[in-house]
């Protein structure tokens, strides 16, 4: 059975496996300090034109949402969320057990707006009997597969600063949405428009590892503490160090993005050419085709995929997810299946 479940079934890119084989042996600083993590630090600030950034490894996605929002935010602090948000939907109440209240939009895209985070500070104004919203949380792609486009960000990142929000861009598939075929946005526009935002390897092509990147090192000057009381500065940060120098020494990282996302534009097309709908347009490597019930049975028995909402009685999204390692051969298998249940 072959998966299309997520984009992090398969273990890292050859080149990054090589590269911790060849380093394996040459002793190095611990807790970041090491000269892989520093040069790969160098290179990310380079890439987003920000030279004072400040940039942490972390080991996952759940955990860097966790550590940035709650050491951003006071104790009556609140942040604002999609509906379909990852730390909303999807991590446990991580950050209402750091006691700080997620307070969701809905969201048919998954993407957030100035007027909806403006609704939610609209009825936030009982001081001090409610919390007090301060952070906004977006990602991008979203958990729906959807892309930020550059006018979406500008306006929202305006709207934050104009009322005094951090805005905080969840980039677990940032590769992704940048390289997909309707995203206008590059990483140096990312950088100059949010407060905080996070460069995500474990979804694309790294064994593990999230790049977190505050583009003004006085918004967390102290961040260092938070990583080593929370658990997440690794003694053997060398390991993280070197698959984020391995994927921006040249331009692996946006390679493996872009192959995930051309795998799924090809099942993208395959799906409405047969016929049917998405819950979602397709932009990215997530894909929400609805299918009819014995169209998702009959596939299910060869792929793995989530079955992801109702539609009615006969029909469901399900969701289909490819990875910097899906081979061509296994998407043509998947088409050709559809179209003949189809």
């Amino acid at each position: 059975m072959y998966s299309f479940r997520n984009d992090y079934s398969e273990g890292a890119h050859p080149a990054i496996l090589q590269k911790l084989v060849e380093t394996n042996r040459v002793q190095q600083s611990g807790y970041g300090e090491d000269e892989y993590s520093l040069v790969a630090k160098k290179l990310i600030r380079k890439k987003i034109g920000l030279p004072e950034a400040s940039v942490y490894f972390v080991s996952g996605g759940t955990q860097a949402n966790l550590l940035v929002i709650s050491s951003l935010l006071k104790v009556h602090e609140a942040v604002v969320s999609a509906d379909s948000g990852h730390i909303y939907s999807h991590e446990t109440g991580a950050i209402e057990a750091a006691g700080h209240r997620v307070i969701p939009v809905v969201c048919r895209d998954g993407k957030l707006n100035a007027d909806a985070v403006n609704s939610v500070l609209k009825t936030h104004t009982l001081r001090p009997h409610v919390v007090k919203p301060r952070l906004v949380y977006i990602s991008n792609s979203t958990e729906l597969g959807t892309v930020y486009r550059k006018s979406e960000l500008r306006e929202l990142s305006a709207f934050c600063r104009a009322n005094g929000l951090l805005l905080f861009m969840d980039g677990a598939r940032l590769g992704h949405a940048l390289t997909a075929a309707s995203n206008d946005l590059t990483l140096e526009e990312i950088a100059q428009l949010t407060d905080v935002f996070y460069i995500g390897g474990t979804k694309n092509g790294a064994l593990l590892g999230e790049a977190i990147v505050f583009t003004h090192w006085d918004t967390a000057p102290e961040f260092d503490y938070v990583l080593k009381q929370k658990g997440a500065l690794m003694a053997k940060g060398r390991i993280l160090g070197v698959q984020f120098l391995e994927l921006f020494r040249d331009n692996l990282y946006f390679e493996l993005a872009d192959h995930a996302n051309r795998m799924a534009a090809k099942i993208a097309r395959a799906v409405t050419e047969i016929g049917y709908s998405f819950l979602t347009e397709p932009e990215s490597n997530q894909l929400f085709p609805i299918l009819p019930r014995q169209v998702i049975k009959a596939l299910s028995a060869h792929y793995a995929f989530y079955e992801w909402a109702d539609i009615d009685a006969d029909h469901a999204a399900v969701r289909l997810i490819t990875s910097w390692a899906t081979e061509e051969k296994f998407v043509d298998e998947f088409i050709e299946m559809l179209a003949e249940l189809g």
